[in-house]
């Protein structure tokens, strides 16, 4: 599956590469990694002992390698990539890499892997398994884009047996063999098209995911259920998950409880209420991470458990304020459509801030699909009469006030002292941008933190 023998090309001396270089260097291979950031390559060789070069350097001599490990974010079309294709040597990512050296043994027997990906929701659906794993007799952890970085975790004192890996399209796009324990897809929706190519190439990517014993899948997603019909007859057993109430091999709401009509018979696991975070979107992705739970055998009462301690991270749809009847729900995660969809989904009165960069995403379903919900729509950032125009064409009714204002603080400021003077109790006045944050704010987070002080200031 892997050998270690014969030089090794790392591409990128990131964070991703550096930890690739470590634990190979560890190992005992011989490591190049490759860079033009100078600084970089000589931290790297300084923390591994490795060899270093240009990118230009590493293209010209390529084929001398068995085989190059690069970093997710770099696209299948970079020419030292393509190079490495056309004179066949194997380029995988760094999940890849550490799903190759469990499986041989070189950190002892090999771990559970339970991998999540889709559009939106991930991070939630990752924290909540994990939660839920770790309330049963093997200790586990989440990793990957959120918590212990995959390659960290196979070397971690304790030894992590449980390995909860929320994965991007990326990864996955690098990751030819890996085959899950047990996989989850939650959704799919245009992301990262220019990445990939198309979204057909997107969609298989995180189709990957599901190569396991369990594919457990939206069974409310149409895209997911059309692409995933093809498993059936194989070995891979398909478990689905609904918010409505479950068929036979479903997980589902059933009488106010999350149910598992699928490894028991409407088993009852947990109350749908008091999930965190509050809503439809919470309740989709606690029943995915209980799926995930229950394709390894835990038991209901550890779900129930993790689900009444668990707390939704940051900026993932938490109420971060109330003031008069009205709350003030942070959702600045929600960076694409998809996701601004699940936000306002669940809500009748919705005072919707959003607006940054689309990225090509278009919003006219998005809009159209939350029109009746929508009392007024608050927009800022570079994209915001794309925003204003789908409102115009598809919500003509609502109310749209946008700020010029390119200042954060500012924009922020303005838009929720709008919403301040035409909220009314029962009301929700949600940031869920539907669009990236670079354009005006460092992250998500900034975002997320501006919109909550903004909301505090302005009514205490």
């Amino acid at each position: 599956m892997i050998s270690l023998d014969g030089p090794i090309l790392v591409t990128g001396a990131g964070i991703s590469g550096a930890g690739c270089a470590r634990m190979l260097c560890d190992l005992g291979a011989r490591v190049t990694v490759a860079d033009d950031d100078e600084t970089a390559r000589f931290r790297v060789s300084e923390a591994t002992g490795c060899e270093t070069v240009d990118v230009v350097t590493a293209l010209s001599e390529v084929e001398r390698y068995r085989m190059v490990i690069t970093s997710p974010g770099w696209r299948p079309d970079t020419p030292i990539l393509r190079r490495a294709a056309e004179v066949g040597v194997e380029v995988i990512g760094d999940v890849e890499l550490a799903w190759r050296l469990d499986q041989a043994g070189y950190f002892g027997a090999p771990r559970t892997w339970l991998v999540i990906t889709g559009t939106n929701g991930k991070t939630t659906t990752t924290a909540m398994c994990a939660a839920m794993m770790s309330q049963g007799p093997d200790t586990a952890a989440a990793v990957g884009n959120i918590g212990v970085a995959v390659g960290d975790a196979l070397t971690a004192e304790p030894r992590i047996d449980v390995l909860v890996a929320e994965l991007s399209s990326f990864q996955l796009h690098w990751a030819p063999t890996l085959t899950p324990d047990a996989g989850v897809l939650l959704n799919l929706a245009d992301d990262h098209i220019d990445w990939h190519g198309s979204f057909d190439g997107y969609a298989d990517a995180k189709l990957r995911a599901l190569r396991g014993a369990y594919a457990i899948i939206g069974s409310d997603d149409p895209e997911v259920v059309s692409r995933t019909s093809a498993t059936e007859g194989t070995e891979t057993i398909t478990v689905g998950f609904t918010l409505g109430e479950p068929e036979a091999g479903q997980l589902g709401v059933l009488d106010g409880n999350l149910v598992d009509n699928a490894f028991g018979e409407n088993l009852v696991l947990a109350p749908a209420d008091g999930i965190s975070p509050a809503g439809p979107a919470g309740i989709y992705d606690a029943l995915a991470a209980a799926a995930l739970a229950r394709s390894q055998g835990l038991d209901p009462a550890a779900i129930r458990e993790a689900l009444a301690v668990y707390e939704v991270s940051g900026h993932r749809g938490q109420v971060v304020h109330s003031h008069s009847g009205v709350d003030y729900i942070d959702n600045s995660k929600a960076t694409n459509p998809h996701a601004a969809g699940a936000a306002l989904t669940g809500h009748d009165s919705v005072i919707w801030i959003a607006g940054g960069q689309l990225k090509g995403a278009t919003v006219d379903d998005l809009v159209a699909r939350h029109a009746p919900h929508l009392k007024a729509v608050l927009l800022l950032g570079v994209d915001r009469d794309r925003l204003a125009e789908a409102v115009r064409r598809h919500a003509p009714h609502v109310p749209v006030h946008r700020t010029d204002s390119t200042d954060p603080e500012e924009a922020m400021m303005e838009l929720v002292a709008r919403a301040v003077e035409i909220a009314e109790p029962g009301d929700v006045v949600l940031l869920a941008p539907a669009a990236a944050s670079l354009d005006m704010y460092r992250g998500m987070g900034h975002r997320g933190d501006s919109f909550a002080r903004a909301a505090r200031d302005l009514t205490e």
